[in-house]
């Protein structure tokens, strides 16, 4: 089917959600996550897959087995999407309580490839080519984030002008919107592809640059 918009049932789920994650709660309301949220996001990137890549979309459980936060279902409703033989850089989307939220970029980075990010990173013109699309994506309103160290990474100067890309070990971009009317119509759509061809320059990069791991497949995922 086509992607017609995000029902606003799907956000009144999540508000009842965040009040009581229970199991209860999930058995009383688990047709409106299904009609509400999880049928349109599939929708969703079924119709941006052509471009974008395989979507696949996170179950909505949380893992408690390490977690101090024992409820039982995430607050949101997550897809990743990965065009195939790029190794690092994809797509996400997310719809919660909250809005909407798109990001591109990179989550989580094996030793391997941090040592080939780090390496571009330095390099005068790979390096500079990362920092021009940084600039970019938050000249367009993305926050930049990922996991970082405090302190400088080994064999590099504590001068160096791109020190803070080079302590990332995953680095990504993100966009958020509020609940809005048009959340409920295909003006969503239209925002999702829009901030994900924003970001196709990081992903390109971390395709040239960083590229697949070659460690073992973490069997956690």
């Amino acid at each position: 089917m086509t992607f017609s918009g995000f029902p606003d049932e799907g956000l009144v789920f999540y508000e009842g959600l965040d009040a009581d994650n229970s199991k209860a709660y999930w058995a009383l309301h688990r047709d409106a996550y299904d009609e509400h949220v999880r049928r349109p996001l599939q929708e969703l990137v079924d119709e941006l897959a052509p471009e974008f890549g395989t979507p696949k979309l996170f179950r909505p459980y949380r893992d408690v087995r390490s977690s101090h936060d024992k409820t039982p279902y995430k607050t949101h409703q997550g897809a990743v999407l990965h065009l195939e033989g790029r190794g690092a850089g994809s797509v996400y989307v997310q719809i919660s309580a909250d809005g909407l939220r798109v990001s591109g970029g990179c989550w989580r980075l094996q030793p391997d490839q941090v040592g080939r990010y780090r390496r571009a990173v330095a390099d005068d013109v790979q390096g500079p080519r990362l920092e021009a699309e940084v600039a970019s994506l938050r000249g367009r309103d993305f926050a930049i984030d990922g996991d970082r160290l405090v302190r400088t990474p080994r064999g590099h100067p504590a001068d160096h002008p791109r020190l803070d890309l080079l302590r990332h070990k995953s680095l990504h971009a993100s966009r958020s919107w509020e609940p809005a009317d048009w959340l409920q119509s295909r003006a969503a759509l239209e925002h999702v592809r829009d901030a994900w061809r924003c970001c196709a320059g990081l992903n390109q990069w971390l395709a040239d640059n960083v590229g697949a791991t070659t460690a073992p497949p973490d069997r956690r995922r």
